[in-house]
């Protein structure tokens, strides 16, 4: 299974840094019994090994070979390629870039690398559907994503930044088959390109016939694209032993995951780095 991690966003919100966002130390983790930083976009890695992904796919905008080298080719047991977004033209565009890397059969989930959320295992619970929401209670709906649904989880629609939202469940992350997100990406081009979010688009595919659930099982969801964000994900993972129970590991022993890929970095990646795109040609 293919987890994307769509990282080619300049992070207007929180620079200047002289570094990539995704890269922003949040939390620490244990490496070797040595504790380090950890890096923000480490927590939706950890989160999507564990909801099942054992291939990864950054895509990155040119500037951004930090995250290369930080993340480098992945370990033995998830392995990572890289591929090119241009221009950063929005997440619609940014997720269609992988699409040569994923067979219609195969699964795919996806997140945001400046986010942090529980359960970390959340991915886990969506089932086979064509697509499904990972979502999440938030108090102010219309600054994200909002996913309105029946009683019987099936999406109705997905309100993108509506100051009138009429759900407080945001999406985090999701799941869909490949041939949906090929679907989507055809869909798109027939738009013009003109949709830059996701929920748009989606609620064009919905339209059409496409069904989608939502799985409201998250418990905190905190955008760390603020400073006010970075803010609340450090008092998140102060509190993220209460959160997740025992299964969760907070402070310098994060979740296994985070490990076992954090120590494919730099030149202790055992994989090839593979880099496409860079001429706007999917």
């Amino acid at each position: 299974m293919w987890g994307i991690v769509p990282a080619a966003g300049i992070g207007s919100r929180i620079q200047p840094l002289a570094f990539s966002k995704e890269l922003l130390p949040v939390g620490s983790v244990r490496e070797d019994d040595v504790e380090r930083p950890c890096a923000v976009s480490e927590y939706l890695v950890d989160r999507l090994v564990l909801g099942g992904a054992t291939k990864l796919v950054f895509v990155i905008s040119r500037g951004k070979s930090d995250i290369v080298e930080y993340f480098g080719g992945g370990s033995h047991d998830t392995s990572i390629a890289y591929v090119v977004q241009p221009e950063p033209v929005g997440l619609c565009d940014a997720l269609f870039r992988a699409l040569p890397l994923v067979p219609d059969h195969d699964y795919v989930l996806v997140g945001l690398p400046d986010t942090i959320w529980f359960p970390a295992d959340g991915l886990s619970a969506l089932g086979d559907d064509d697509l499904s929401f990972l979502c999440f209670p938030v108090e102010q709906p219309h600054l994200f994503d909002a996913v309105v649904s029946n009683e019987a989880g099936n999406v109705i629609e997905v309100q993108v930044k509506d100051p009138d939202a009429r759900s407080r469940w945001i999406w985090g992350a999701f799941k869909l088959r490949g041939r949906v997100l090929r679907d989507l990406a055809r869909l798109w081009e027939e738009r013009d390109g003109r949709d830059a979010y996701i929920g748009t688009l989606v609620n064009a595919w919905l339209a059409r016939g496409g069904t989608a659930r939502a799985v409201n099982i998250g418990r905190s969801y905190v955008d760390v694209g603020t400073v006010n964000g970075y803010r609340e994900a450090v008092q998140l993972l102060g509190a993220a032993s209460r959160l997740d129970g025992p299964s969760w590991r907070s402070g310098s022993e994060t979740g296994a995951a985070v490990v076992r890929v954090a120590n494919g970095r730099g030149a202790r990646a055992k994989r090839a780095v593979h880099l496409l795109g860079g001429s706007g040609d999917t």
